[in-house]
């Protein structure tokens, strides 16, 4: 089935993840427009940046080496931004489905909720369609054939999902031959790395990146993907808890505060 997909990032319209995607699903027969950020913005989760009236966002029209001809285009803004725009008709028509990545990097762990290339999926959940998010271990070289294989085994898979499911697939960076398997994965606390505070002074907090040595549940994504396996996990983006209730209670102040008057 061809497909309108709009392929994003958080890393940049240049960076070599994104166009190895882009690549693979034109070469998957799918309709392909690229939109994605002029410079890097990971960690921008699924954040838009500041709209109104008269704040223009600026759009270029690039050319991306290995699929010239494809409607590519820089977006002065996150990656987000992006999905909102081709949704509202800003690239042509509308897309039925987003692609993100390949993120160096895995995205794994209750962390991705920070994440750009996740945020992209989840935006597009968001408004109605369904998205996928991609990202390979980090090595030399960079295995992104093995993603890209997996990222269009995944989409067409996603073609008959229920409308607004978003996937989050990370594979480890090895090539195909070497893969152990794919695999349904739970969330882990945290990613293969943890935030944590370092020396601090001037007025300025210093946060890194850490490595970790505990030890996770094994079919949970971070195990997964260190063990070889392609981790691929269904995410939920913003949604009601059907069974609370707090009206009563701040009814009750509302009703004090009234009676007080």
């Amino acid at each position: 089935m061809t497909l309108r997909v709009l392929v994003t990032n958080d890393d940049g319209v240049g960076a070599p993840g994104l166009i190895a995607l882009a690549a693979g699903m034109v070469a998957a027969g799918h309709d392909v427009v690229v939109a994605a950020p002029s410079r890097d913005h990971s960690g921008s989760s699924a954040g838009i940046g500041p709209l109104g009236a008269g704040a223009g966002i600026e759009v270029v029209r690039v050319e991306l080496p290995g699929i010239e001809g494809t409607p590519s285009f820089s977006v002065d803004g996150p990656p987000a931004l992006a999905v909102m725009a081709a949704r509202l008709g800003a690239f042509g028509p509308e897309p039925h489905v987003v692609v993100s990545g390949v993120n160096p990097g895995t995205n794994t762990g209750r962390s991705v909720l920070h994440s750009g290339t996740v945020g992209a999926a989840l935006t597009a959940a968001n408004f109605g369609i369904s998205g996928l998010a991609t990202s390979i271990a980090t090595g030399e070289p960079s295995e992104l054939a093995t993603a890209v294989l997996l990222a269009t085994a995944a989409l067409a898979w996603l073609v008959d999902a229920p409308a607004r499911t978003v996937l989050n697939l990370n594979v480890p960076n090895l090539s195909p031959a070497e893969v152990r398997g794919v695999r349904n994965a739970r969330l882990a606390p945290f990613g293969s790395v943890r935030a944590a505070m370092a020396e601090s002074r001037d007025g300025m907090l210093q946060i890194e990146l850490t490595e970790t040595d505990v030890e996770l549940d094994p079919d949970t994504d971070t195990s997964l993907v260190m063990a070889g396996y392609a981790a691929i996990t269904a995410l939920v983006g913003v949604r009601a808890i059907e069974d609370f209730d707090a009206s009563a209670a701040l009814a009750e102040v509302l009703q004090l505060e009234l009676e007080t008057r």
